[in-house]
């Protein structure tokens, strides 16, 4: 698209190393000239406070002109003389602020792995209210069991709510600040939940565990997609998907361990008030939680690209005054052939804080966030503001010239009012508006509503069935762990085989043609098999002079042809076989938890409904994010609000289903449901490009690669 009439965003050089130190020598040919300026007894640099500034837009992409070190404001032999006595300020170190796709993989792979171990930690303490259930029903006085499991509703519904405005704020102050605060949060309420003697004190201090723990289950898919491209980010999502279910099976785990082995002497009358020992179900967490919050504090690090390049253009700007008080002005600016520059009057330039950015903030925005619509050259909106002077083409070397620079997020960013205000309300808006979203969240409800079901159905049903103590139910919960391990590693599987070279649309003759390595088909591309890049997978090139149909022979022809690996139903192709592992586990569940059938058969259920319900999260995230572009955001937070919230009933009713329909029955009944739900990606396999034309919010034409 056209950028809009005086943008100072132009044509994009080669990609630089983000981290390098600005550049402040100058070329020879300015050197010499500065000689002869001096020997002339003209002043070499005419720049002053009086001259307008220039302000450029920043990016990663963007090379850095070199900065004026040099040449002394109206400067003549003497003054050059001196100069060269004193030193200009040094450069900034610009390393921090490198851009996080160009990352080393082990640094990505570090915040990968802190990410995912403090997601494990939450879902870890969603799964372990359960277990202590009756000792808690003594401690705060109750004798429901309803009302004490609605710690987990109370948990849920802080999931639910927390993103829809945390999520704005970490768009505009970053992840760090965002993630340090909600850990501390989490931290001190999972304290107050080993303390508290009431009911109502237990409910809200869940609540706000939610609170804190919900960054780190709907926040670091954003961390995944600051530091991984479209191509690239299956693998880590995997990862992080599979951290959520083995921390949701590992958490009744351990603290149906501590409830029974603890909690033994509590019904002799020992151990009252805050010193009973099965309150280390809370106080473990406590550590935990903390240690893990002192290494996110130390090893994590900021992701949000639009918050580091902000910060860099602070450091830039602020070297560039301290080199004018020295001064020292201008850089020598050498933009690229075609790019255009807005340079600011000095009236713009004293109200840039103030009035300028409420200006432009008063601009049509586009549907999401506020961001600016880009309008085509001679629109109305197009044109530049009064204040600002917009500079003719450049020649091909420009002399030097006062600039500052801007970040486009930062100075199109609506108020933190409107955002959040977008946030809440956009999600309810394509829930009712969107057939996909309403029903890709419902099926990603209900399987997180069968998730949370497990943490009162499994210890029912073995102490029913089997006679099991809490212990040795929740011994079962390693099933679930077992089976998201598995589910994980089917997921990176299936990404693979998507890139296979028979597979793609047209026959791969580079890694870049498959997309995500950044590498340009100069460097990678071959006719002959001998030096050629692997593609992804491990997969070799198909033969050279292949034609299409003959490309692998008729199966591979029928599967280019009828399931396409470009299209964003492609996330959906494997989900069509590993979702049906849902309601297959949920009647093997129901059906063979009998005295008479050995346990094992029920446990192999929970593993395969694991199975099924992490591969349609990670469908559903993946799709969403493919098909709805810019309103990617709002669409996940849907489901995610819909998914957390059916997550929070389930265990409230699970009490009354198992005990009045039996194991078989409720089994069979839920088992019916997610069958049903799993007509839901195949209507989208076969008819998905015809309801996404439909659609005003999805992307309209596809383009692997393209954001829409």
């Amino acid at each position: 698209m056209a950028e809009p009439h005086g943008s100072p965003v132009g044509a994009l050089p080669p990609r630089p190393s983000s981290g390098q130190k600005v550049d402040d020598s100058t070329n020879t040919a300015q050197s010499l000239a500065v000689e002869m300026a001096v020997k002339a007894g003209e002043p070499t640099n005419p720049l002053n406070n009086g001259e307008n500034i220039a302000y450029l837009y920043l990016t990663f992409e963007r090379t850095l002109p070199q900065a004026n070190t040099t040449i002394l404001h109206h400067s003549t032999a003497a003054d050059v003389a001196r100069g060269k006595e004193a030193q200009a300020p040094a450069p900034p170190d610009l390393s921090p602020y490198e851009n996080p796709m160009d990352w080393p993989g082990s640094r990505k792979y570090l915040m990968l792995f802190l990410s995912c171990i403090a997601t494990f930690l939450t879902a870890y303490t969603s799964g372990s209210y359960s277990p202590p259930l009756h000792l808690m029903e003594e401690d705060l006085g109750v004798t429901s069991d309803v009302a004490v499991l609605a710690g987990i509703t109370t948990f849920c519904a802080g999931f639910a709510f927390a993103p829809m405005v945390l999520a704005p704020l970490s768009e505009m102050n970053g992840r760090y600040p965002l993630f340090v605060a909600a850990g501390t949060v989490y931290v001190i309420f999972q304290a107050v939940c080993g303390i508290v003697r009431t009911l109502a004190g237990m409910l809200v201090s869940r609540f706000l565990v939610g609170v804190g723990a919900s960054v780190f289950s709907t926040m670091v898919g954003g961390v995944i997609a600051d530091m991984w491209d479209k191509e690239g980010r299956n693998t880590p999502m995997a990862l992080f998907s599979g951290s959520v279910l083995v921390g949701t099976g590992a958490g009744p785990l351990v603290a149906a361990v501590i409830a029974h082995r603890l909690g033994e002497g509590r019904h002799l009358g020992e151990h009252l008030g805050n010193a009973a020992p099965w309150k280390w179900v809370f106080w473990h967490q406590v550590i935990a939680g903390a240690v893990v919050m002192l290494a996110l504090v130390v090893l994590f690090r900021e992701s949000r690209g639009s918050v580091l390049l902000s910060r860099k253009a602070r450091a830039l700007n602020k070297w560039y005054e301290k080199l004018e008080a020295e001064g020292y002005y201008g850089v020598w600016l050498n933009p690229e052939p075609g790019e255009s520059l807005t340079a600011l009057t000095e009236q713009a330039v004293s109200s840039s804080s103030g009035d300028f950015y409420a200006e432009r903030r008063e601009n049509p925005t586009d549907e999401e966030k506020g961001l600016p619509v880009h309008q085509e050259p001679g629109s109305e909106t197009s044109s530049p503001s009064p204040s600002q002077v917009v500079l003719e083409a450049a020649p091909a070397t420009w002399p030097l010239r006062r600039i500052r620079w801007l970040v486009k997020e930062d100075e199109e960013r609506s108020s933190v009012t409107k955002m959040i205000t977008i946030s809440v309300y956009r999600p309810f808006l394509l829930l009712c508006t969107e057939s996909v979203i309403f029903f890709f969240s419902l099926w990603v409800a209900f399987a997180w509503g069968v998730l949370y079901l497990t943490f009162a159905s499994i210890p029912i049903t073995f102490q029913r069935q089997y006679n099991w103590s809490i212990e040795q139910a929740g011994y079962v919960f390693t099933a679930m762990m077992v089976g998201a391990v598995l589910a994980t590693i089917i997921g990176i599987w299936q990404e693979k085989l998507l890139h296979h070279p028979y597979w793609a649309a047209q026959p791969p003759s580079s890694v870049s043609d498959l997309g995500g390595t950044g590498a340009t088909p100069a460097a990678t591309t071959s006719d002959s098999s001998d030096g050629e890049a692997p593609l992804p997978g491990g997969f070799k090139h198909p033969p050279s002079g292949t034609d299409e149909e003959a490309r692998g022979g008729p199966f591979w022809h029928f599967i280019r042809r009828r399931f396409p690996a470009d299209a964003p139903e492609s996330r959906l192709y494997f989900t069509l076989v590993t979702s049906t592992f849902l309601p297959a586990g949920l009647f093997l569940f129901g059906f063979t938890a009998r005295p008479d059938t050995h346990w094992i058969a029920p446990s192999i259920g929970i593993a395969l409904a694991t199975m099924g319900i992490l591969s349609i999260y990670l469908a559903v995230f993946n799709y969403f994010a493919d098909t709805y572009g810019k309103f990617a955001s709002s669409a996940l937070a849907a489901q995610s609000f819909c998914r957390n919230i059916l997550g929070g009933v389930f265990p409230l009713v699970t009490g009354a289903l198992f005990r009045n329909l039996g194991e078989a029955r409720a089994g069979g009944l839920l088992g019916a449901i997610a069958t049903a739900l799993t007509a839901v990606p195949w209507v989208l396999v076969f008819f998905g490009e015809r309801i996404r034309a439909r659609s005003p919010f999805a992307c309209p034409l596809f383009n692997l690669g393209e954001a829409c």
